[in-house]
């Protein structure tokens, strides 16, 4: 009860009142001022905002292929880019094995022993591919799809 006591607001207004009533020169611009201030501070935090969301994108999907293509036609660019990344890949080898052939020369040249050098590599890279296939088989597991059939 004491705590209610001392919460008194009465006695602070007629406080509040008594100075106001005091002849002042400016009391009544800094009172206009205050609640100018005060007001203006409401005024901007009780404004209430509404977002819009935002529109929804237009898209443009590009595609490379025609839009109405039959069966016969997937079938035929299928078999086409077949052919071209084989003939890409033959090319490949070709330029692999032209590299090894100038090696080889190289190393005789230098007087290396060439055969023993291609049987540890061959060695190593079938290392690597085990250790590959083995990683592979740890992560698949139990598969369904055996990829060797």
């Amino acid at each position: 009860m004491r705590l209610i006591s001392r919460l008194n607001p009465a006695e602070g207004v007629g406080d509040f009142w008594e100075y106001i009533r005091r002849p002042q020169p400016y009391r009544w611009p800094i009172l206009g001022l205050s609640m100018l201030m005060t007001g203006s501070l409401l005024f901007w935090v009780l404004q209430e905002r509404y977002y819009l969301p935002p529109e929804r994108p237009q898209v443009s999907f590009i595609t490379t292929f025609a839009p109405g293509r039959t069966d016969e036609e997937i079938i035929a660019s299928n078999i086409a880019n077949q052919a071209r990344k084989e003939a890409l890949a033959a090319e490949q080898a070709e330029r692999e094995e032209l590299r090894r052939e100038i090696y080889r020369s190289f190393g005789r040249a230098a007087g290396m022993d060439v055969e023993k050098i291609e049987r540890e590599a061959a060695a190593e890279r079938a290392r690597e591919e085990a250790a590959e296939k083995a990683r592979r088989e740890a992560l698949i597991g139990d598969s369904i799809a055996d990829p060797s059939e």
